[in-house]
């Protein structure tokens, strides 16, 4: 896609959401089902997944890590963020690589040390792309990439949040 593609694309959208900000508010969602033992198969819109325990929680590795699915969220949303960034500058990016590395330690998730995080310490995002961007466009590139990127920005400033559970008969 060339950046006036994308322009002509995105124009109505943008135009919409200018004038009703409503508009751009948009729910997304996301699904599963509890299944044996302990596991969770969730519905991807293009496949079935089912997300289980790490072996590091005591998992035997045959599922998903729910960890390694929000580090492959956050792969997939920066790259196509990068691309359409790279897009909107006029930058050629003709392939590359994308890759998110996250730290755990699971002395938290398993309570053997209530001082221990739960969840990510440290999350490191790193881009190898074909181009022959100049250093100050690729620094724009990040900057702009990670700025715009939905899944990064929510790991970096989270949303409010609630949990509830219900019985069901």
């Amino acid at each position: 896609m060339d950046k006036d593609t994308l322009t002509a694309l995105q124009a109505p959208l943008k135009e919409r959401y200018r004038d009703d900000a409503g508009s751009a508010l948009i729910t997304l969602k996301a699904s599963g089902r509890l299944g044996e033992g302990v596991s969770c198969s969730l519905d991807t819109g293009k496949a079935m997944a089912e997300a289980g325990l790490h072996p590091a929680a005591g998992g035997d590795g045959s599922q998903l890590c729910s960890g390694d699915m929000l580090l492959e969220a956050l792969v997939a949303c920066a790259g196509v963020t990068l691309k359409a960034v790279a897009t909107s500058l006029g930058l050629a990016v003709s392939g590359g690589s994308v890759r998110a590395e996250g730290d755990l330690d699971f002395r938290g998730t398993l309570a053997v040390d209530r001082d221990a995080p739960v969840g990510f310490r440290a999350i490191r995002l790193a881009f190898e792309v074909e181009t022959d961007a100049t250093p100050e466009q690729l620094a724009t590139l990040a900057k702009l990439t990670e700025r715009y990127c939905v899944v990064w920005q929510s790991l970096r400033q989270p949303p409010e949040g609630s949990v509830t559970v219900t019985a069901v008969a």
